[in-house]
């Protein structure tokens, strides 16, 4: 049987469970409730928690959600069932953690990924995110996954892996020398001059 070599990474603790590192691996599981029916997902997630789930996602996708999250906590505490939640965002984070303060504290860590953090404006919200995040003490788990990568990263993969061999080093020193893609958006087609 192979031995499997864990690669050393850096601790994250989640509503006091640590992971990474050479901490043992936890389960963390989605629920699949309307988070907003609080009562509906508070169950699933103690369901999820008795079944061996060490954290438990939810789907943070609006007002109604937000407001949820702390009734949620609440209720698997009754239930006398302690399992941290994990906020799940996507486009509108910043926007729910700023107007719902109670849920940004409550969350034991926000999860993003850095294609949905809003478009045009993705850097101030991505900031915006990170700030609550540190003002409340938690982490903030920044992933990709193919559905969601950032669609200029993506448009300069898809470029960058077009080209040959030969032409990699000048094209690696027209970014260099031209951080912002200028000539980049050109040869894509792109006469947008905006950041």
């Amino acid at each position: 049987m192979p031995t499997v070599t864990r690669r050393h990474t850096a601790t994250a603790i989640v509503g006091g469970i640590p992971i990474g590192s050479a901490h043992p691996i936890v389960v963390q599981s989605m629920t699949n409730t309307d988070t907003a029916d609080a009562a509906g997902t508070a169950l699933q997630a103690a369901d999820l928690a008795r079944a061996g789930s060490r954290l438990v996602r939810v789907t943070v996708n609006n007002d109604d959600a937000a407001q949820a999250v702390p009734e949620i906590a609440s209720r698997l505490a009754d239930m006398g069932v302690s399992v941290p939640l994990i906020g799940d965002f996507h486009y509108n984070g910043h926007l729910l953690l700023t107007k719902y303060p109670a849920a940004a504290k409550t969350l034991a860590k926000y999860r993003i990924n850095p294609g949905n953090v809003g478009g045009k404006r993705r850097d101030e919200n991505f900031r915006t995110i990170v700030r609550i995040a540190l003002d409340n003490d938690k982490p903030v788990r920044i992933g990709v996954n193919w559905g969601s990568l950032d669609q200029d990263l993506l448009g300069d993969m898809n470029f960058l892996g077009s080209i040959t061999a030969g032409t990699w080093r000048e094209r690696y020193a027209d970014r260099v020398a031209d951080p912002f893609g200028q000539k980049n958006r050109q040869r894509r087609g792109a006469g947008d001059d905006s950041l």
